[in-house]
């Protein structure tokens, strides 16, 4: 598996439009683009080659939602990159990693994710995403 680069690191919010104009007015950052993917919300901020992603959750049973009272706003995730996502599935199954998705889903941008069970990372939520051809 070749992990190109950290894709984005995504925080969990509790109000999307106040974490996006801090971002924009503490530290200038664009939003490229938003959508919703089911019950999550989220907003991608550039940085570098890396993005900030913004997740919020759009009731108290998505995802998000049940994540934040307990844990408080932050850190959700890290994703990496990957050319090829089957095969790097099929690489850590292989290797006995435990995976929350087997095969991989639609996700941001059009591109296709997975996760990988924390149980099997220390507790960090990874996911591994790949891009459409051409972003």
């Amino acid at each position: 598996m070749k992990i190109k680069r950290i894709e984005h690191v995504a925080v969990a919010v509790k109000d999307m439009r106040a974490s996006m104009a801090m971002l924009r007015d503490a530290f200038g950052l664009t939003m490229e683009y938003e959508e919703k993917i089911g019950q999550i919300g989220l907003a991608m901020f550039p940085v570098g080659e890396t993005y900030i992603e913004l997740l919020d959750g759009v009731s108290r049973d998505s995802p998000i939602g049940r994540q934040i009272p307990p844990e408080g706003e932050g850190l959700f995730h890290i994703c990496f990159e990957v050319d090829d996502i089957d095969g790097a599935l099929a690489e850590l199954k292989a290797k006995g990693v435990g995976l929350l998705d087997e095969t991989p889903r639609p996700g941001h941008g059009g591109s296709r994710i997975a996760f990988i069970d924390p149980k099997a990372t220390g507790n960090m939520l990874i996911e591994l995403a790949e891009l459409p051809e051409g972003h």
